[in-house]
C-alpha cells in the first residue's frame, strides 16, 4: 500500500525542505518514495533491514530520512493529516476500539 496523489498531496508540504550545502554528492531521492518506504515499516513492524528492495530506497536513505523527520517533529503532523482525511472519507469508526498488548502471568508466592 502506497500513498495515493490525493494523500500525498496533503502531506507533502508537511515535509521540511531540503538545505543543500553543497553541489556534490548524489541526488536527494524524492521524499515521496522514501515516506512510502518508513510508513512500510511503521505499518509492517519489521526491521529496517527487512525494507523490500527494488520496490523502495535504500534501508539507509529511509532510516536517515526517517530519523532527520524524527527530529524535527514531521510525524505527529503527518499522523493527523492521515487520521483527518480518513475521518473526513468516514472510513474509521472509533466507538469501539482496542489496544493490544503484551501481559505476562504474575508469579505466585
Amino acid at each position: 500500500m502506497r500513498l495515493n496523489d490525493n494523500q500525498w498531496a496533503v502531506l507533502a508540504p508537511l515535509l521540511p525542505q531540503p538545505v543543500k550545502r553543497t553541489k556534490r554528492g548524489r541526488p536527494r531521492c524524492p521524499d515521496r518514495e522514501v515516506l512510502d518506504g518508513s510508513l512500510w515499516i511503521l505499518r509492517t513492524g519489521a526491521q529496517w533491514n527487512a525494507l523490500p528492495k527494488g520496490e523502495y530506497p535504500s534501508k539507509t536513505t529511509c532510516h536517515a530520512r526517517f530519523q532527520e523527520w524524527t527530529e524535527q517533529g514531521v510525524f505527529p503532523a503527518i499522523l493527523a493529516a492521515l487520521y483527518e482525511m480518513i475521518e473526513e472519507l468516514q472510513l474509521l469508526d472509533l466507538r469501539e476500539a482496542f489496544i493490544d498488548g503484551t501481559f505476562s502471568a504474575a508469579k505466585k508466592g
